[in-house]
Order: C-alpha cells, then structure tokens, then sequence
C-alpha cells in the first residue's frame, strides 16, 4: 500500500530534537514511512487520507499489561484493596479463564489500545488455569493478528504457589520442567527477529515471590539463548520489599542481580521502590522500567520514581497494566497522568508534555528492543502512526500548541485514524474490519459467566 497522509495540522515527530512540524504531510510506500514534510506529491498510486485538523504522533507503545484482565475490571470487592489482598481475591476469579475467554479479552484490551493510539504493545500472561498450556498465549497472539496490532507477548510463569509459600492457587502454577520446555515451544512458534516484524516475543517470570530463584535463572539464561528480552513486576510495593527481605535475605533489585537480571534486554514493571543506588545501578546496566502510573494509583502502590530514573540514564516507558488494576487500556490517558504525577513530587516541570509522549513512544520502542524501526515519524521508519483529530470542543482554544493539546487536554481519547505497518487498523474512530458491539457482548457476557463460575469458591461481587 501507498498512502500519503496530506496537510496535517502537525507532525510530533520525536526525532532526535523532538521536531513538530505544522502543516505538514507523511508519505507511506509499503510498509514504511519515505517522506515527511510540506508539499508532498502524491504518487500515482497512493491513496489520500486527509489529515486536515489531526495532529500525528509515532504510534503510542505499552510495555506491560494482563489482557485477560479485562474480563475483571471493577470487581467490587478488590476495589480498595492494596496488591496483596488484591491478588490473593482474584486469582480466585482468574483460575477459571479459558484460551477463549483470553481471545475475547484480549480483543478488549488491545482494541482499547488501538482506539487510543497504540501500534505496539506487550503482553505479560503467566496464568496456566485448568491445565492449561501455551493455547492459552495463542489465544491473544490471534486476537492480535485480528486487529492488525503488532504485538510482544511475553511467556510467563508461576512456580511456587500457596503449597511452597507462594500467594497463587496451586492449581494455576506449573512446574519449573514445564515452564522451560513451554517456553522454548512459545519463542520456536512466534519470536520474529526480522526487520518489520509484527510479533517479537519475551520470557517473563511473575515475580520474586511466586517463582523459584532457579527459575528464574534458568529463564535467564534460556532468553539469552533464544535471543530474546526479560520481564517481571519488580519493587511495586513495600509489601514486595519486605517478603524479599524477609524470605530471599536481599532487597528485590539485589535478588534480580544474583539471578542474572540486570541488563538492556530486560525491562521490569512499576519500579517504584528503588533507592538512589539502585536507580544508579539501573542506569549503568541500561535495565528498562515501565511505568505504571494509574495502576499504581489505583493500588496506593506508591508513584516511580521516574525523574530521577530518566536523570540516571534508565530507560523508561509507560503502560497502561492489567485491566484488573487500571480498569482501562487507555494509552493517551497513561500519556497525561506520566506528566501530572510527578509534578507532586518533583516539581510542577519535572515531567513536561514531550517527556510523556516521549516515553509513550520513542522509550517504549527501547524498553521493547524495537529503537531501530520504531518510535519516531521519520524517513526509514515503519509506519506506526496515530492520528487525533483536536477539531472538537474540548481542544477548542487551546491549539497553540497541538502536541501539548493533545496531552494537556486528552478528553476525546478515541484516535481518529491508526496506521499499523502501513495499513490502516482504525479509520474514522472505528476498528477495521472487526465488530466492536460483537467483542462488547461476548466480553460482558464472558466476564458475568467468570465470576459466577468462582462464586462457589468467592463472592467477588461483594465489598
């Protein structure tokens, strides 16, 4: 396909100065992006979107999230609980998800995301339920594939459940024999290394408190085998602190070293407990964070300390987490609550508007691995591209600035177009080529049938 995107009101490029260019125009040839700039010529062959009143910006990346999740948004009786509470009630709920109840999640989720401007997003699934393997995990890389998102799954585990002192259900864990030779069959089947590739694929172990730490040396070592990058929540919570104090002898961030996790291929979720130490030892090894900042809200989990770990030169991105702890997959609103945030903190210019969308963007291509292609409007890159359409009310006056606009305001969320490896996936505010009322109805009726199924081990609808 050929397509040249004409007279947008700006083009946030997130090149090496974070060039916006107004009035400007994108020519896509396949699947990358040839040309930025005014006064484009279209090809013969090319087809014309108008861009008139869009600002356009590198498709928005999310470095960490729980699809099936979303068939548990707003359950009532975790809606105050802090991490651990919160986990020990759910996986109540989630040990009785099937690989077509992940499908349909994860159509939710990964819509979402697209409907809100990302091309690129992970996926860190480590719950096996019912003797459940990998079909599991094929069931989102097809969602993925349905949607036209380009997609990071991540391989996942849990080890030690309640039986060796772990928090999960033993019934949704695996043994460690399993997990490997599971894992080597996920990366064998989906992991692509190749320019432009729309599936890539990581080895992502819970976390210090429900794997063993041979584990997860040994998923270590196979990733570096296999070629592919690392992943687990680390230092969220206190509580995380203090169970690895107190059973690993070592604070979280000195335990992942003594297993071989520090590096530029492995990114951790939330990091919000690091010590001035720790965030140096983050920023010499290049280790990535993603940034959680709604769902650490939501949990009372603490706020990252990003400022001080973009300073130490430790790559971060954002991500919008698990459905179950965010209730959204709502990357533009993970966009502006990265820049307001830390403004408590740290000061009212600690975070400013291009640092989020940089994050959002260029951060989350490094965290992932993808710096190369993705990222930034610009010629050679593949064509991931958002557009929003800032002709509406709530922008109406505020456009002096359109790409601070679009994160300062942020109250129509719904891109306008998205482009993904050169085609459009959203066009007029709508996926293409897939029913959102169809993914609605099955996934209500779905996420009812879950927390009946558990009500005969928990009342999940109760306060």
């Amino acid at each position: 396909m050929t397509a040249l995107i004409k007279n947008l009101m700006a083009v946030v490029t997130m090149d090496g100065s974070r060039q916006v260019l107004r009035d400007a125009d994108i020519l896509v040839e396949g699947n990358r992006i040839t040309k930025v700039g005014r006064g484009i010529d279209p090809p013969e062959e090319a087809e014309i979107i108008d861009g008139s009143g869009l600002v356009a910006t590198p498709g928005l990346v999310n470095t960490h999230h729980h699809l099936y999740q979303t068939m548990f948004r707003n359950v009532p009786r975790v809606q105050d609980a802090k991490l651990f509470d919160w986990l020990v009630n759910l996986y109540e709920g989630w040990r009785h998800i099937t690989p077509e109840d992940v499908y349909w999640a994860a159509l939710t989720g990964l819509g979402e995301l697209l409907l809100t401007g990302c091309t690129l997003s992970s996926d860190h699934h480590y719950l096996f339920p019912r003797g459940f393997g990998n079909e599991i995990l094929d069931a989102t890389v097809r969602a993925a594939a349905q949607l036209g998102i380009r997609f990071h799954p991540t391989r996942g585990s849990m080890s030690r459940g309640k039986s060796n002192g772990g928090l999960p259900p033993d019934d949704v864990c695996q043994d460690e024999e399993t997990i490997i030779r599971q894992s080597i069959d996920f990366i064998d089947k989906y992991h692509d290394p190749s320019p432009g590739a729309m599936v890539r694929v990581a080895l992502a172990p819970c976390s210090p408190f429900s794997v063993t730490p041979e584990l997860m040396r040994d998923t270590a070592r196979l990733a570096r085998e296999k070629g592919v990058r690392l992943h687990t929540h680390l230092a969220e919570t206190k509580d995380e602190e203090d169970y690895c104090l107190e059973t690993l002898g070592m604070r979280p961030l000195a335990f992942m070293e003594s297993v071989e996790w520090l590096g530029s291929d492995v990114w951790y979720a939330h990091g919000v407990w690091f010590n001035d130490d720790e965030i140096s030892l983050l920023g010499e090894t290049k280790t990535g964070i993603a940034h959680c900042p709604t769902s650490n809200l939501r949990l009372g989990s603490g706020i990252a300390p990003v400022p001080r770990l973009r300073a130490a030169g430790v790559p971060v991105s954002l991500a919008v987490d698990g459905s179950a702890s965010n209730d959204s997959s709502d990357m533009l609103a993970e966009v502006r609550l990265s820049m307001m945030v830390h403004r408590i903190v740290d000061g009212v210019d600690s975070v400013t508007a291009m640092d989020s969308l940089e994050m959002a963007t260029v951060g989350g291509a490094r965290v992932l691995g993808w710096e190369d292609e993705l990222g930034s409007i610009s010629e050679g890159m593949l064509a991931d591209i958002a557009m929003f359409d800032m002709n509406d009310i709530s922008y109406a006056g505020g456009l002096h600035d359109p790409a601070g606009a679009l994160v300062f305001g942020n109250s129509r969320r719904r891109a306008a177009h998205v482009m993904v490896n050169g085609r459009l996936v959203v066009r007029d505010g709508h996926l293409v080529g897939i029913s959102e009322e169809e993914i609605v109805r099955q996934q209500n009726a779905r996420a009812a049938a879950i927390i009946e199924r558990a009500s005969s081990d928990i009342n999940l609808l109760s306060k």
